[in-house]
């Protein structure tokens, strides 16, 4: 079976069967096509290098890495799948914690270039460290670190929270 280009099934070349791969519980399609990139995380210990495969999210393609869960996202595209998956929340229930403050002190190689990417706060809700590569546009994201994104209230959920709470003050007063 091939990986279509354009999608997220895989075809049998001779036959034309198609196969939809299933979401995993964190919302990635794996499509098992492996890429020349080594898992970031995974290759820091010697002999645990893992090749990163396709894999698809809300219908854009990321890597993904089948040991340790992580996501390799280009940046452009890591927007539109926080909105995207945020579209298809049921709630907006976020229990927040705050970020291991230690990754802050992780040094990650950028699977692309080799470049080491810069280890940050994400600058949007979710309370993560996220390694990104400027040169390359790409975004690291450790297992779970997309999930407390995407469930983590945007700004425009907080002001309209704060917009109601002033409004009822107002009635209230």
């Amino acid at each position: 079976m091939k990986l279509d280009a354009a999608r997220d099934f895989l075809a049998c070349q001779y036959c034309g069967t198609m196969h939809f791969p299933d979401p995993n519980p964190d919302g990635v399609r794996v499509l098992d096509e492996l890429v020349e990139q080594q898992c970031p995380r995974c290759s820091e210990v010697p002999g645990q290098e893992a090749a990163l495969v396709r894999a698809s999210i809300a219908g854009d393609r990321v890597l993904y890495c089948q040991r340790c869960h992580g996501l390799l996202i280009e940046m452009e595209v890591f927007l539109a799948v926080i909105e995207e998956m945020r579209s298809r929340q049921s709630s907006s229930e976020y229990a927040g914690r705050q970020p291991d403050w230690d990754d802050l002190d992780r040094r990650t190689k950028c699977p692309k270039c080799g470049v080491q990417m810069d280890t940050h706060p994400y600058a949007g809700p979710g309370n993560v460290i996220i390694d990104t590569c400027e040169n390359c546009s790409l975004n690291w994201l450790d297992y779970g670190e997309l999930q407390r994104i995407v469930r983590a209230p945007d700004a425009r959920y907080v002001m309209a929270i704060d917009e109601d709470e002033r409004l009822k003050a107002r009635a209230d007063g």
